[in-house]
């Protein structure tokens, strides 16, 4: 269980999260996670890296009874600055990071793929941001890069989740396969990235980054401060005691 690491292919490094029962990680495994990703951008003979995880789904945010058992803010504080950190590591990954994308990806599950620089997705995924219902704020940044603009509004005020076959017609998912044949879809795509010079591939990651028109980390954290407002204000304490509770 955790965060492991492999080298399926010439030029690749798959990236795995296994954390049941739905990767929800704690703070460290969000740390964990950032940690990997940038030391397999670091190692010079990985031309691109390929995130998978483990279980039922892709990730299911932060584990929201990590913070409910924390009687002050050290657990909501880490887990913001072990997300910003996780998905800084996928975006300034000094390779391309292929995301695939297995059943539910939810909360900063978005975070990870939205910094991505491809998606691959089963069938069965789904995408969405049930922060509101979580008594939390975040990564609408990450959803703006998936989605278009009112979408991403619609689907961040009511918690609603997008298929991965709607995100393929946006053109935010590479491609859509059935859930067994969507590592070796993720691991083709990485190997067709990996097989180009590695120094231009690092370049090219550094140059498309460059010309981004939104710098995601510093909006993101922007995001960042309206939920610690709202945890000192009591509103998301008030909420995210109804969570796992029927309506």
């Amino acid at each position: 269980m955790g965060v492991s690491t492999a080298s399926p292919g010439k030029g690749i490094r798959l990236v795995t999260v296994d954390h049941p029962p739905v990767n929800a990680l704690p703070v460290q495994g969000w740390y964990d996670l950032a940690d990997a990703l940038r030391a397999a951008g670091r190692a010079p003979e990985v031309r691109c890296v390929v995130l998978a995880a483990a279980g039922r789904g892709f990730n299911a945010g932060v584990d929201i009874k990590e913070m409910q058992r924390d009687t002050g803010h050290e657990a909501l504080i880490g887990a913001n600055r072990g997300c910003y950190e996780a998905f800084a590591a996928v975006y300034e990954c000094e390779v391309p990071v292929v995301a695939a994308v297995n059943g539910f990806c939810l909360g900063g599950g978005i975070g990870l793929v939205g910094n991505a620089d491809a998606i691959v997705a089963s069938d069965d995924a789904t995408f969405g941001l049930p922060e509101l219902d979580r008594g939390a704020l975040g990564a609408a940044t990450h959803l703006a890069r998936l989605v278009p603009q009112h979408l991403m509004r619609a689907l961040y005020y009511t918690s609603r989740t997008a298929t991965a076959a709607e995100l393929h017609s946006h053109g935010s998912v590479w491609k859509v396969v059935p859930r067994e044949e969507l590592l070796g879809a993720a691991l083709e795509l990485a190997g067709e990235i990996a097989r180009k010079d590695g120094c231009l591939i690092r370049l090219a990651k550094a140059a498309i980054n460059g010309i981004d028109p939104v710098d995601v980390r510093r909006s993101y954290r922007f995001e960042q401060g309206f939920t610690f407002e709202a945890n000192l204000s009591g509103v998301a304490d008030r909420v995210r005691e109804t969570f796992g509770k029927e309506a």
